[in-house]
C-alpha cells in the first residue's frame, strides 16, 4: 500500500461513521439530499443500458463506502448480486450493517481478486480521491474484474461546474481532492483498454429551479451538470 493509499484509508476510516452527515452538509446547498443524486445516477444508467440487450446480474460497486444506496442496484437495475469493494474497513462494516443480505458481499480491495466475473462495474466520485499516479492501477483492477463485454459506469464530479467545486469545498474529505476532467477520465479508461461508449452530464438545476429539470436529458451532452458519467466497455 502506498503512502497515498494509507492516507486515504485513514481519512475514510475517520469519517466512516460521519460520512453521510458530512456529505449532507456539502450537498445541502442544492436543496436535495443524497438519495436524490443516488437514484438519479442509477436511473440514468438504467436508461443507458436499455439499448444494450444483455443481462447485468453481477454488479460491482467500486469504492462503495458505507453503501447506503446499495438497494438501488437491485430495485432499479434488477441486479441479482452486488459486490462492494473499498479501502476502508470501517466503511465496509457500516455497509454490512446497512445492506446485510445473501445478495451482497462487501470486501476490501485486497480481499477481492479480479477474475472476469462482473457484468457491470459502477463507481461514483471515487477516482478524485485516488492519487493521479495510482489511477491507472485502479482502473485496471476494474477492467480485470469485468467479464469480456462487461460495462463500467464511471461517475465523477465535474470540475467545470463552479457549483460542484463549491460543494466539494464544504466536505472535509473532498476539499483537497484532485478532480478529473472528462477528457482525463476518458484518456485514463482508454489507456486500460476500455472502449468509450458515451459521456453524459447530469444534475444541472438545483431544487429551486426544479421546474427546468425536464430539459436536462436534452442537455446531457453539454458539460453543464455537476456530475458526469463515462460509460465504457471491456473490449476483450
Amino acid at each position: 500500500m502506498t503512502d497515498e493509499s494509507r492516507q486515504n484509508k485513514a481519512t475514510f476510516d475517520a469519517y466512516a461513521a460521519e460520512y453521510d452527515v458530512a456529505l449532507a452538509r456539502g450537498i445541502s446547498v442544492s436543496g436535495e439530499d443524497k438519495s436524490y443524486f443516488a437514484r438519479g445516477r442509477i436511473e440514468w444508467l438504467r436508461g443507458c443500458l436499455r439499448s444494450i440487450e444483455q443481462p447485468f446480474q453481477t454488479v460491482m460497486d467500486y469504492g462503495c463506502g458505507p453503501s447506503s444506496s446499495s438497494e438501488l442496484f437491485f430495485d432499479v437495475l434488477g441486479a441479482s448480486r452486488l459486490i462492494g469493494t473499498d479501502i476502508s474497513p470501517k466503511a465496509l462494516e457500516i455497509a454490512k450493517q446497512n445492506s446485510a443480505s445473501e445478495r451482497t458481499q462487501f470486501l476490501l480491495f485486497n480481499e477481492y481478486q479480479p477474475k472476469g466475473e462482473i457484468d457491470l462495474a459502477f463507481c461514483n466520485g471515487v477516482f478524485h480521491h485516488i492519487a493521479p499516479r495510482e489511477r491507472g492501477a485502479a482502473a485496471d483492477y476494474v477492467y480485470r474484474a469485468l467479464r469480456p463485454g462487461g460495462l463500467f459506469a464511471f461517475w465523477e464530479n465535474n470540475p467545470w461546474n463552479p457549483g460542484t467545486r463549491y460543494v466539494m469545498s464544504r466536505i472535509p474529505f473532498d476539499r483537497d481532492s484532485v478532480m478529473l476532467t472528462p477528457f482525463e477520465a476518458r484518456r485514463l479508461l482508454r489507456s486500460c483498454g476500455f472502449e468509450i461508449l458515451r459521456t453524459d452530464f447530469l444534475f444541472i438545476f438545483p431544487r429551486m429551479l426544479r421546474w427546468f429539470r425536464g430539459i436536462e436529458p436534452h442537455l446531457s451532452r453539454l458539460p453543464l451538470g455537476s456530475q458526469y458519467q463515462v460509460l465504457c466497455r471491456k473490449t476483450d
